[in-house]
């Protein structure tokens, strides 16, 4: 969910500041409006941005007060101090998400719902500056409403109520000077700290409505950063003097200011990131951690050969166990085998290329084993030929018959072994270099 603008600020226009009702009227609203007070106008009627302007009256309120600069000399008249308090002002940022019919429409909504209810006169103007160098839009409205209540009748009423302080027995208390002691009490709660937080919390939720109903995914809060829990420094207001400073290349003490703030914001926002991510990491490396893990390999050889230690009685014999030990540890680490899974997926593979060998082994073994038999055959052949080459010189069949009796037995394996080896090519017939054929083949 994104963040969206959030600027909500109240201040009071008072006298005593060199102010007055009538020109910070005229202002907001682009108008020229004359003061009785001073006898003199002030004209902003050239200029811009201003989108529109209203005056929205309690029921107790004269009709004439929808009037701007007849409400803002009353207030001026109703007020003799020179340091008197005549208005508050608030300045508060519309949203971009929003067009503005529907942000003038919020706007009117919160005045009326919060302001007026309490009998406030209300004096609003929506501005929209023009942006400068396509920067971001500023969509805000100004609201002026006097600090002195109305009464039923539509008459200025008092601003505070003397409350006089009494004693034990419900008299009241004089001072030094005779003077009855009393305290200012104000007679609305306008300019209640809490009042001031729960206006802001009303837009807020007022802007939030309107942004579920639109469907967007973004919210405000009225609360300041720290309450919020948000490790980000709070820009300072800039106001139309500085905006329109910096638009013209002048660099001003609050335009640098910001600058800072939002390059800070930014490594904030960017180191909470990782420490996020860190803290992630973390939570899951302490639940893996949590679980029962199996004993590594190192540790159970180590348990291994501390159990030969102890029924080792020489040093001797607990140096070479040590020893052993370390040859295993490094050949380990050397094949990266760590866990019992690791070494079973090492033995399973190792099983694999035994099991190909000795395929590969039990065909070469075979074919030794024929070569072995040609071999053989190749020996009676040889022995036999001479046998049967004189047989057929004799011609008597007496001495036929005595010769054959003689040599049964080799002239018995010539002729069962001829048939084979006759069939086999005349060069591997003797045993010269032309019968490597069959070796090559074994191999």
């Amino acid at each position: 969910m994104t963040i969206a603008l959030y600027h909500f600020h109240v201040t009071q226009i008072k006298r005593s500041a060199g102010q007055f009702a009538i020109a910070s009227a005229a202002y907001r609203s682009g108008e020229k409006l004359h003061s009785e007070y001073y006898g003199e106008d002030s004209d902003y009627t050239r200029k811009g941005g201003v989108i529109c302007s209203e005056i929205l009256l309690p029921p107790q309120a004269p009709p004439e007060y929808a009037d701007r600069e007849t409400l803002w000399n009353a207030v001026e008249k109703a007020e003799r101090g020179k340091n008197a308090q005549l208005a508050y002002s608030f300045d508060i940022a519309l949203q971009n998400e929003f067009s503005m019919e529907e942000n003038i429409d919020l706007a009117r909504q919160f005045l009326l719902d919060n302001f007026v209810s309490r009998g406030m006169v209300v004096d609003f103007a929506i501005h929209q500056p023009d942006k400068e160098d396509g920067g971001i839009s500023n969509p805000h409205f100004h609201v002026m409403c006097p600090i002195r209540p109305l009464d039923e009748h539509g008459k200025w009423g008092n601003k505070q109520r003397r409350e006089y302080v009494l004693d034990e027995h419900g008299e009241r208390i004089r001072d030094e000077a005779g003077n009855y002691v009393f305290n200012a009490v104000p007679t609305t709660d306008w300019g209640k700290p809490e009042t001031l937080e729960f206006w802001r919390e009303q837009w807020a939720e007022l802007c939030n409505s309107k942004f579920a109903e639109k469907g967007l995914d973004c919210r405000i809060d009225h609360r300041s950063f720290e309450r919020q829990g948000v490790e980000q420094i709070p820009t300072q207001h800039e106001g139309p003097t500085v905006r329109a400073m910096e638009a013209k290349g002048i660099r001003t003490d609050k335009g640098d200011l910001n600058r800072w703030i939002r390059k800070t914001n930014a490594m904030l926002r960017e180191a909470k990131q990782k420490i996020a991510a860190l803290i992630v990491w973390l939570k899951e490396m302490k639940t893996e951690l949590s679980k029962p893990q199996p004993p590594t390999l190192v540790e159970l050889l180590s348990a291994y050969y501390d159990n030969r230690n102890k029924g080792a009685y020489s040093s001797k014999a607990r140096i070479a166990n040590l020893k052993k030990f370390s040859e295993a540890v490094n050949y380990l680490k050397s094949k990266q085998l760590y866990t019992t899974d690791d070494l079973d997926a090492a033995l399973h593979t190792m099983q694999d290329e035994i099991d190909t060998l000795k395929k590969s082994a039990s065909g070469k073994q075979a074919r030794i084993k024929e070569l072995d038999e040609l071999l053989r055959m190749a020996d009676y052949y040889k022995s036999g030929k001479p046998v049967a080459d004189k047989l057929k010189t004799i011609r008597f069949e007496k001495s036929r018959q005595k010769y054959k009796a003689e040599h049964d037995d080799t002239l018995r394996l010539f002729y069962i072994k001829r048939p084979c080896f006759c069939s086999m090519p005349k060069s591997t017939t003797s045993r010269t270099p032309h019968f490597s054929w069959m070796m090559e083949s074994a191999a």
